[in-house]
């Protein structure tokens, strides 16, 4: 099922799709802010899965349009012919050690590829699968109020 971009099955991705989309997200972002007047440099992306992952996309390719973000159960969504300077970029990454869905290893070379990038990455590992598990939130909440 699509979600915020086209999958071609699920953990695999239409990337042309996603580029787009992403572009398309981080230009509403931009517009809203000059129609609201806020600074887009203030704004967090909070994402859970797909939102997770089209936000993760949206560091690589727009950082410009976040402060940072909160993933949760999130997953490389592409890898950039180069990585962008993410310096001043904070990002929590909540990932389930079990999750049947995510790999460990792509929630751990997300990680890896935003912090290669200059952002401060706090990655938090639950036992748990997909779902999120109690105290989490929690975790997030206290991450969120220290921005």
């Amino acid at each position: 099922m699509p979600r915020f971009f086209r999958r071609l099955a699920e953990g695999v991705f239409d990337e042309e799709d996603l580029i787009f989309r992403t572009h398309e997200l981080a230009d509403f972002v931009g517009a809203s802010a000059d129609q609201y007047q806020f600074d887009p440099a203030n704004v967090v992306a909070v994402g859970y899965s797909n939102g997770a992952n089209i936000a993760a996309s949206s560091l690589l390719l727009r950082p410009d349009v976040l402060k940072g973000a909160l993933l949760l159960r999130a997953m490389v969504p592409l890898i950039p012919e180069k990585l962008p300077d993410l310096a001043r970029k904070r990002v929590l990454l909540s990932a389930g050690e079990f999750d049947p869905i995510i790999p460990r290893q792509s929630t751990q070379k997300l990680a890896e590829m935003l912090q290669e990038g200059g952002a401060d990455v706090t990655l938090l590992w639950h036992p748990s699968g997909h779902g999120l598990v109690a105290g989490e939130l929690d975790q997030a909440r206290s991450w969120m109020e220290r921005l």
